[in-house]
């Protein structure tokens, strides 16, 4: 079979080019195996990124054909006899080659505290260690158990592996690079779901601003090309409910109240 994989190093190379290899058929080896093997027997300037080699980590995400999948699931032999183009994930910088930069994504994921918010952090000024009289008791230590019915709410969202296949498929975030996107969304609903969270008023600013939550068109591909079925798309709409609701009882009761 045919790989053709985009080569660049910028500040070297003054634009992306594309090169063949010829590898051998192995009817079980994944594309991250054909990459190994070119990286082992033919070039070994290759560039990519990899880690677990089972779906979990995320870091294979690449472009096939246009399509964005990953690398260590997707298989030499669902192309067969037909080349396969390789290229990095659309809509963000090459480091190099197949390598994307990731910090914007980074960036945007730290805007949204995708980590569980003790009401301790949301305290009174004047008063360390006491929560608001409006905010659910503080998480204590040791075991907190949830019951079936609270993680349903937020287990999907959970299954997020940062794996940027969303951003790729996403055609506004293509279109608009400061638009928040469909993982950090998804993980910031994660969280806003988790009974043991009291942040969500802490997120709210950053999915709510002009290239948040209200900046998506809802066109789905991105749930489409998941590999783990989160429905990022749902998360957002979910959001969008949420924000719309928030300030419309901001019209209506007083802080305290809501």
């Amino acid at each position: 079979m045919t790989l053709e994989i985009l080569r660049y190093i910028p500040g070297t190379h003054s634009e992306p080019t594309f090169q063949r290899f010829d590898i051998p058929y192995v009817e079980d080896w994944s594309i991250l195996d054909a990459l190994g093997y070119i990286k082992d027997e033919l070039d070994s300037s290759l560039a990519y990124r990899w880690s677990c080699r089972m779906a979990v980590c995320g870091s294979c995400g690449m472009m096939f054909n246009g399509v964005p999948k990953l690398a260590c699931e997707t298989f030499i032999r669902d192309y067969y006899p037909r080349a396969i183009r390789v290229e990095p994930l659309e809509n963000f910088g090459i480091e190099r080659d197949l390598v994307i930069d990731q910090e914007p994504f980074l960036e945007k994921l730290e805007s949204v505290k995708p980590y569980i918010i003790d009401a301790m952090a949301n305290a009174p000024s004047g008063k360390p260690g006491a929560p608001a009289s409006h905010e659910r008791e503080t998480i204590q230590a040791g075991e907190n158990k949830q019951t079936p019915k609270e993680l349903a709410m937020f287990d999907q969202y959970s299954m997020c592996i940062n794996c940027l296949l969303c951003y790729s498929a996403c055609p506004q975030f293509g279109l608009n690079p400061a638009f928040l996107g469909p993982a950090t969304i998804s993980l910031a609903h994660r969280y806003n779901q988790d009974n043991r969270d009291h942040g969500t008023a802490d997120r709210a600013p950053a999915l709510n601003e002009k290239d948040g939550v209200w900046s998506c068109t809802f066109v789905g591909y991105c749930s489409e090309v998941c590999p783990k079925s989160v429905d990022p798309a749902s998360a957002i709409q979910q959001e969008k409910v949420r924000g719309a609701t928030d300030w419309a009882l901001s019209w209506i009761l007083p802080k305290g109240a809501r």
